[in-house]
């Protein structure tokens, strides 16, 4: 299995783990989209929780030049940890959510 084709599958892999929880409060939905032609994946939260509107990602990743690009986590523990335990190495996860300059000082790739 090429690369590119094992990252897509290790990412689909941890957003179904994470679309099977439910959040404890409200009427919350929680939905994945998938775009593998364009390397874009992401889960999210929709519905209410009381009488306030709840809409937003949990996570959002994207693929770009054979590296993965965590653009948004929302999760308590950190996926890209997750996604080094299933065999992504640390030199091919950027954590865009960081400021450029301070990516250096992460332990994960640059850019």
């Amino acid at each position: 299995m090429d690369k590119l084709a094992n990252y897509q599958q290790i990412i689909q892999q941890v957003l179904e783990e994470y679309g099977r929880v439910k959040p404890a409060n409200g009427d919350i939905q929680v939905g994945i989209c998938v775009d593998s032609k364009n390397h874009h994946y992401q889960v999210f939260h929709a519905g209410w929780n009381q009488h306030r509107r709840i809409f937003g990602p949990l996570l959002h990743i994207d693929l770009i030049d054979d590296k993965v690009w965590i653009q948004y986590d929302g999760t308590e523990t950190g996926v890209a940890n997750e996604l080094v335990n299933l065999g992504i190495p640390k030199s091919d996860i950027v954590l865009a959510y960081h400021a450029p300059f301070m990516r250096q000082y992460d332990g994960f790739a640059v850019g």
